[in-house]
């Protein structure tokens, strides 16, 4: 009751202008961390997650969610019933994932694989769309999820005009129901899988400032493409946060934290990914930068940044990234960077072309597929508009 409360006094407040809603960011996450882990606040959970002054993980992560989603629903119901066709907006919800790999080339793993997007987007979705609790989950949980009444399940199906989804790396995946695991992820609640970012003793991709996130574009059209067969193409996507977080190094330069041409590489790399994904179908309408500026990130404070502006803590004067530059061109679809040719040299050096700096039909074999997503010649004229036009809603991060 409370939180439809909060919605009518946004929707009245803000509707005019407001055309995109999500009720909730990332409730899985809110669960694992807050009532399963006891990380972040109230600091609920029980072992062998840990050793809380208080809280049942078993329990209490579960009916959290649940009781998300039904918060979710009838604030939903209330915008459809009194406010979208007035406004003219649309309703969602945020969820989260990594993407999962199998660690193994095993049966077992590519369950555990499977699982581990069960457990963390269908658990959210699957009762939005489809009025249940995902498969996976019931078979392992059963009776443990909490149940929705027939009135519940008739409000909260069909409760999404879009996806958001937020996506930062991919991880190994390993089964734990037939293999030995760590004490807590060999549990019900975990999906019996261990994640891991090695194979080997090689990262699955370039580390960043951000544990356990890992550069790995594909793993973006791989989620676009699971959420896109899973609910049948029916539900348009929005990539609400996608970004790299610079890890801290005691010696680094203000030149080190403004030319951060790691951030543009996985940036044009996750859209390429994404590119694909659309190719092939997926309905992705939008993609937004985490973040804006350097802000306090969670557990981690100021000490990790994402941002395309640099925040100087004792000023608070935001200075433009390179990064700025190059998603203003792209947004525009200038295919430069103006005046940085001082910074911009050394990029273009790299695997990754920030202008339009070589031609498909002379070196079509040669190209990288990240220079290709940047240079309108190596596509249809109409496709890249279409392309462009999508992604353009989160222009308004540079205005």
């Amino acid at each position: 009751r409370d939180f439809v409360h909060f919605a009518e006094i946004c929707f009245k407040s803000f509707g005019d202008r407001v055309k995109y809603w999500t009720t909730i960011n990332e409730p899985s996450l809110v669960a694992k961390f807050a009532y399963m882990k006891g990380i972040y606040p109230p600091g609920h959970c029980s072992p062998p997650f840990g050793n809380c002054y208080t809280g049942n993980s078993d329990v209490e992560s579960l009916i959290v969610v649940h009781n998300m989603l039904l918060s979710h629903a009838k604030a939903v119901d209330l915008y459809r019933k009194h406010f979208q066709a007035k406004q003219g907006g649309t309703i969602g919800i945020v969820a989260q994932s990594l993407m999962y790999e199998p660690l193994r080339d095993e049966e077992c793993d590519r369950q555990a694989a499977s699982r581990g997007l069960a457990f963390i987007v269908a658990w959210v979705l699957d009762p939005l769309v489809f009025g249940e609790y995902p498969s996976e989950m019931l078979s392992i949980l059963g009776s443990q999820l909490p149940v929705f009444s027939l009135e519940e399940k008739s409000l909260i199906k069909g409760s999404l005009d879009f996806i958001g989804i937020n996506h930062y790396g991919t991880v190994y995946a390993k089964d734990c129901s037939l293999s030995s695991c760590p004490l807590g992820v060999d549990h019900p609640l975990s999906g019996f899988l261990e994640t891991t970012g090695t194979r080997d003793g090689i990262p699955i991709g370039d580390l960043t400032g951000m544990s356990g996130f890992f550069v790995v574009p594909r793993g973006m059209e791989k989620l676009v493409e699971y959420i896109k067969i899973r609910y049948h193409n029916n539900i348009p996507m929005y990539i609400t946060e996608n970004g790299y977080s610079s890890p801290p190094k005691p010696d680094e330069t203000m030149d080190d934290l403004l030319q951060d041409f790691k951030r543009i590489d996985y940036h044009k790399a996750y859209l390429a990914a994404l590119l694909r994904a659309i190719r092939k179908g997926a309905d992705v309408r939008g993609y937004m930068i985490w973040s804006l500026m350097d802000n306090f990130e969670w557990a981690s404070g100021y000490d990790i940044r994402f941002g395309l502006y640099y925040v100087d803590r004792h000023t608070l004067e935001r200075i433009p990234k390179l990064s700025v530059q190059w998603f203003s061109s792209f947004l525009n679809n200038t295919g430069h960077t103006n005046k940085k040719e001082d910074l911009r040299e050394p990029y273009v050096r790299s695997k990754i072309v920030i202008q339009n700096a070589y031609s498909c039909s002379s070196r079509q074999s040669k190209v990288e597929p990240l220079a290709l997503w940047h240079n309108p010649s190596c596509m249809n004229h109409l496709e890249m508009k279409n392309v462009i036009d999508k992604l353009r809603v989160g222009a308004w991060l540079l205005l």
